[in-house]
């Protein structure tokens, strides 16, 4: 029997001569290749024939890197527009408060300008708040009795009078403004020296001057101040502009409203005058001369009569030579009275 295997399996050679045949012909090729550098093109040419094949297998690899780095860059993307965002805010904050600080350095500046024209001594304050009462207009300052602040005292800022300080307490001081129902200022029109009284109207904000003529010289826009006839309000501090007039020729007045020029919805910080103005001092009384009495009734005072003396001197020519005086006094004239009956006394 013959115990061969298939043709189908039949081996050639065996696995030690194939790596021998195989190593041989690869150190052939090499040293062909560095001696005479002829594998060259071919190279070139199985390199360029497994650029797809090597770019196919390359693929899942790129596709797996670019997963990564898209989400790695969107997380870092986010991070970043946070950061900038808060960044942003702090930048807008610093930016607020940057111009809240020019403004107020504006103010302050405006402020110290005005403190140099007022006749009279002040004191820089600081507005707290508004008080909760909605039926008047005031509001507290950051100046009390510890700091000099008194009763009535006058409170402006830089356009003009604000309101008069109307309660005092250690370290806080509460100012009524001019437009409150129950404030009044004495004034003047700037442009023809009318003098009239301006009343707070309340919630409206305005001011009223009442008590004006229907044929007074007032027009819109003129301008009024302060007329100093009260001693507690320097005269010429701007107090309001005339918005409407009212003539009405059958009343005893007119109606003129009148809109503040200064404010507290723009101010943070005021002047306290501190002291009053300069007033002309009173002149003497008059002494009041009382007649004399004549028989119960009050008779008229009556020049005493000149000396004889004097009289003839000035009687005399300019060129005469006076009269030397007498040594006693010439008497009075007697004066003719009818005396009233009087009561007999029983």
């Amino acid at each position: 029997m013959e115990y061969s295997p298939p043709p189908l399996f039949k081996q050639g050679a065996s696995a030690r001569v194939k790596m021998m045949v195989f190593a041989g012909i690869s150190i052939a090729l090499l040293l062909v290749d560095s001696r005479m550098h002829a594998l060259t093109a071919v190279r070139q040419a199985v390199g360029t024939v497994l650029y797809p094949v090597q770019m196919a297998a390359l693929v899942p690899r790129d596709v797996a890197l670019g997963v990564g780095t898209y989400f790695s860059s969107l997380s870092a993307l986010e991070k970043q527009v946070r950061e900038l965002r808060h960044e942003q805010i702090a930048s807008a904050q610093i930016l607020q408060q940057a111009q809240l600080n020019i403004v107020e350095n504006n103010h302050l500046r405006k402020l110290m300008e005005a403190r140099e024209r007022v006749p009279v001594k002040s004191m820089l304050a600081e507005i707290l708040y508004d008080t909760r009462d909605s039926a008047t207009r005031k509001i507290v300052l950051d100046r009390g009795i510890q700091n000099g602040v008194e009763l009535g005292r006058p409170v402006i800022d830089n356009l003009g009078v604000v309101g008069q300080v109307t309660r005092v307490f250690p370290f806080t001081s509460e100012v009524t403004l001019l437009t409150d129902e129950e404030q009044a200022i004495p004034v003047q029109l700037l442009r023809t020296g009318v003098r009239s009284v301006a009343y707070g109207r309340g919630k409206s904000g305005t001011m009223e001057l009442r008590f004006t003529e229907p044929t007074a010289d007032i027009q819109i826009g003129d301008i009024v101040i302060t007329s100093g006839l009260d001693g507690l309000y320097p005269a010429g501090l701007a107090v309001a502009r005339v918005t409407l007039v009212e003539r009405n020729a059958h009343g005893p007045f007119g109606r003129v409203v009148c809109q503040p020029l200064a404010g507290i919805e723009r101010n943070t910080q005021l002047l306290i005058l501190t002291s009053s103005p300069d007033i002309a001092p009173r002149p003497p009384a008059e002494e009041i001369k009382v007649g004399r009495k004549i028989a119960g009734k009050m008779a008229p005072i009556k020049d005493a009569p000149k000396p004889a003396a004097t009289q003839d001197a000035t009687a005399a020519p300019a060129n005469a030579t006076p009269a030397k005086p007498a040594s006693k006094p010439a008497a009075p004239p007697a004066t003719t009275t009818t005396a009233a009956p009087t009561e007999t006394t029983r």
